[in-house]
């Protein structure tokens, strides 16, 4: 009878000692509660705590988790309709004011975020939403970090996850997208029209500006060319004076013969001119050109002794270039 007293008094001794000890898994922690009032925490490992005066009153997971925020309709500051949902990061950083300071507090983590959502994307533009997703994730993260400071909780991201606008808004900005786009290529061709005329009348007047100069240049040439021509007529002329003057009659001759020659082939040249007259008769314009070679051997020094004029004959007349002594 005793033997069977001391083994069920072993028994309960084993049992409490069992119920006392506390083992914690590696990121987690226990609130430990004395009479129901929170007194220490239980870190992960062996914890002995006397049974029946010390529980655990809540389990805390210390990793870091990820809570989805459903999607939900939220209106925008231009009053377009977009569905948005998104998703929470956050870790607990004190268990016990994660336990005690809020009721449920994955509830009260996405309730919060939802509504700060709201409030966020509801003072934007539907442009600056679709845009601007960067800045919506850190202006929530910032108010609902804040939030959540008295809760032992820190959350570390805050992502926007899809934003879905209605049906007819998506076809408004695909047809918008594609009129910006139109009008980007309309206004690069006309830029490319633009830039091609310039650099045409760019060509066109260097083209000018060469040829004016080409022309110039032609007629400064053409000027110092007369100009040289009537310095050479000059001296011709001046020459034929002085032979004239020194009583030399081969001169006159030569220089009014070249004049006669000049005037018989304007007349051949001449267009209108079908048939040509001369009134003189060859013997003259063999004598003519007679008196030309003798005036052209005595300008080359002709020491040779000059041949007399075959006499003419009575009838005829005297021509403009027979010499004066017959």
């Amino acid at each position: 009878m005793e033997l069977t007293a001391t083994f069920f008094v072993m028994l309960l001794v084993l049992i409490y000692l069992m119920s006392s000890i506390k083992i914690v898994r590696q990121g987690f922690e226990y609130t430990i509660e004395y009479f129901g009032k929170f007194t220490s925490v239980a870190k992960p490992g062996f914890n002995f705590f006397p049974a029946f005066f010390y529980r655990v009153g809540r389990k805390i997971n210390m990793m870091e988790q990820v809570l989805d925020i459903p999607g939900q309709e939220i209106i925008t500051k231009d009053n377009a309709m977009v569905s948005v949902d998104g998703v929470v990061f956050f870790q607990v950083l004190d268990s016990a004011k994660a336990a005690y300071e809020v009721s449920e507090l994955y509830v009260a983590i996405l309730q919060l975020t939802t509504t700060n959502l709201r409030t966020v994307m509801g003072s934007m533009d539907l442009d600056e939403t679709l845009s601007k997703r960067d800045e919506i994730n850190a202006r929530l993260l910032s108010v609902v970090d804040h939030a959540t400071t008295s809760w032992g909780v820190k959350i570390t991201r805050v992502e926007v996850k899809d934003i879905r606008p209605p049906a007819d808004i998506v076809n408004a900005m695909g047809r918008q997208m594609k009129a910006e786009r139109e009008k980007r290529a309309q206004i690069l061709e006309a830029e490319g029209s633009r830039a091609s005329e310039i650099l045409r009348a760019e060509g066109a007047k260097q083209s000018q500006i060469l040829e004016a100069e080409g022309r110039r240049e032609a007629a400064f040439r053409d000027a110092e060319a007369r100009e040289r021509e009537a310095e050479a007529e000059a001296k011709a002329t001046a020459m034929v004076s002085d032979a004239i003057a020194s009583g030399n009659a081969q001169a006159i001759n030569y220089f009014v013969a070249q004049k006669y020659v000049e005037a018989i082939g304007q007349f051949a040249d001449s267009p209108n001119a079908k048939t040509i007259l001369f009134p003189v008769e060859a013997t003259q314009l063999i004598g003519t050109l007679g008196g030309i070679g003798e005036l052209a051997r005595e300008a080359l020094g002709d020491a040779a002794p000059k041949k007399p004029a075959p006499p003419a004959r009575a009838s005829r007349r005297g021509g403009p270039f027979d010499s004066g002594s017959e």
